[in-house]
């Protein structure tokens, strides 16, 4: 049987939960333990897919389909599992299910109340991943903050679990904020008494205590918070912001909080190795010449909307001992001020997934400056929409080639609607969403990237080449580097003269990894590393 790590958070929202079931994830996996990893989402959209990233940042998808929260790609990416839709739930999907089992007659007779037919259908959530991912151990981050109302069910379904599975099977982890005053130049531990005493009003009592904060946390407020809060001196475990987010299960290693987790849970002792994930921190912390990235996106304002991409550039860089010097450009600035004033220093150019209208001519003006002075461009889904009408208005000397997403009545659709998209209304899960095959093409710069011929990659989209345009454009230069297996998709596309300017319909950032950069990702940066701009110069050899 599974057992159950509960993740809980205090005080304010965005303290580093889903970073900290990451690296409890990474821990446990150090020590061969088999884990799998739920989000809980109090909100009532079933999921985030419709929601703008301005209020929640990027939407991850599973090889599965699912539209999740950004956390899921954090747990993928620490502990290096591919996760499905069971591991995101969210309040809409709980009240859907009990209402669709209401309405099938499922409780002829009952009263339907949150209490228990609500969170009935939570933990049957938490027990079908078990079930179905067989994990030693599953580890469930409780979305939002103690207190929220609508996270109450969500609470009261994890106090149930204990008595349900056994109290050797279930850890409550809480992870709070101590607030540093200025004035009086000390840590707070109020805010964490009073959110203990919000978990301890519904039935639970926290294990372990984990503690973020921006400055160092003394063994007096140690003693404290384990007083107050009823929690072994050993069980507050100090969590202050470090350099990279990499570093945090080191960190939690060091502060014995994997001994603690295996100790509480009855879980026999097994060797440690963290080894390649030290090296891997050590790597990131180490100085390297930089690369000069410009990310060209609607939502820079809020980067959480890019954490997988500016992640995965990341992951490339350390793969070529660089690192990134990531500029954010908003695409409505280039519309105002131009490209050649914010894109100048640029080794390359990345331009992001997005929707809607505003901003595109800004993208499709930097797409034109990378092909015009041949700095390496990498587009993914809109990216690669962005490429195609710029490279079409080129091709046909005309600015009217457009998207039907941004001009319905342009005479040269280059970007159309799939086929199988034109008569949905509903929008919410709807999309060509999870893993499709991509065939790639020999003698081209993804194949050269990837160096296999089949791939599986993850889409999120509606609008597709239109294949309308393909010879027209191909006797141009564009290049149909990937394609789906029965050849009818543009998967991927490139131009032939040109140093390095490839795009994908799919979303490859989804799938990058700390020690394991996607392919794209990487030639990119292997490419960009060499431009030199105006004003750059080589760097100097550090040895003869």
């Amino acid at each position: 049987m599974s057992k159950y790590i509960f993740v809980t958070g205090g005080v304010i929202s965005s303290v580093g939960k889903g970073i900290t079931v990451a690296s409890i994830g990474t821990i446990l996996k150090s020590r061969q333990i088999t884990v799998s990893v739920q989000k809980l989402d109090p909100y009532l959209n079933v999921d985030p897919g419709t929601m703008s990233p301005y209020q929640h940042g990027e939407v991850f998808v599973t090889q599965d389909g699912a539209e999740t929260d950004l956390d899921l790609g954090n747990y993928e990416r620490f502990i290096d599992i591919n996760l499905t839709a069971e591991s995101n739930v969210t309040s809409g999907q709980i009240y859907s299910a009990v209402i669709a089992k209401e309405r099938r007659g499922d409780f002829l007779g009952g009263t339907i109340q949150v209490v228990p037919h609500v969170t009935t259908e939570i933990k049957e959530q938490f027990k079908r991943l078990a079930q179905k991912s067989q994990a030693e151990v599953v580890i469930i981050e409780v979305g939002g903050t103690v207190g929220d109302i609508e996270g109450q069910p969500f609470l009261e379904a994890i106090r149930q679990m204990r008595n349900d599975v056994g109290r050797d099977n279930v850890l409550y982890i809480h992870v709070t904020l101590l607030p540093y005053l200025t004035s009086t130049q000390e840590l707070k531990t109020k805010p964490t008494q009073h959110s203990v005493n919000e978990l301890r009003r519904i039935g639970i009592q926290p294990d372990i205590i984990i503690c973020r904060s921006d400055y160092p946390i003394s063994e007096g407020i140690k003693d404290k918070i384990s007083l107050f809060c009823d929690v072994e001196r050993q069980a507050v475990i100090p969590l202050p912001t470090v350099d990279t987010i990499y570093e945090v299960p080191l960190r939690l290693e060091e502060e014995g909080l994997g001994q603690l987790v295996m100790d509480k849970l009855s879980l026999k002792p097994r060797p440690t190795d963290l080894s390649q994930w030290q090296e891997l921190v050590r790597c990131l912390k180490a100085p390297h010449e930089p690369v000069n990235i410009a990310l060209v996106g609607k939502y820079v304002e809020l980067k959480d909307a890019y954490f997988s991409v500016r992640e995965a550039l990341h992951h490339a860089a350390l793969y070529h001992n660089r690192d990134i010097n990531l500029t954010w450009v908003p695409s409505e600035a280039i519309e105002m001020d131009g490209s050649e004033a914010l894109l100048s220093s640029a080794q390359g150019i990345i331009i992001p997934g997005g929707f809607g209208i505003r901003g595109i001519e800004g993208m499709i003006k930097a797409a034109s400056y990378a092909r015009n002075n041949e700095i390496p461009y990498l587009g993914l889904c809109l990216g690669m929409h962005v490429m195609v009408i710029e490279f079409a208005r080129y091709a046909l000397g005309s600015s009217e080639p457009n998207s039907t997403e941004f001009d319905a009545a342009t005479p040269h659709p280059v970007i159309d609607l799939l086929p199988e998209q034109k008569n949905i209304e509903n929008k919410g899960g709807t999309m060509r969403l999870g893993n499709y095959p991509c065939q790639l093409v020999q003698d081209t710069r993804a194949a050269s990237a990837y160096g296999q011929s089949l791939v599986y990659e993850r889409h999120r989209h509606r609008l597709e080449f239109n294949n309308q345009f393909r010879d027209i454009l191909q006797k141009a230069g564009m290049v149909y580097s990937g394609l789906s297996p029965d050849g009818s998709l543009v998967e991927v596309c490139e131009l032939a003269n040109h140093p390095w300017m490839v795009s994908c319909q799919f979303h490859p950032e989804f799938s990058s990894r700390p020690g394991r950069p996607h392919p794209l990702f990487c030639d990119f940066i292997g490419v960009a590393k060499n431009i030199l701009r105006e004003g750059a110069q080589p760097p100097l050899p550090l040895s003869p």
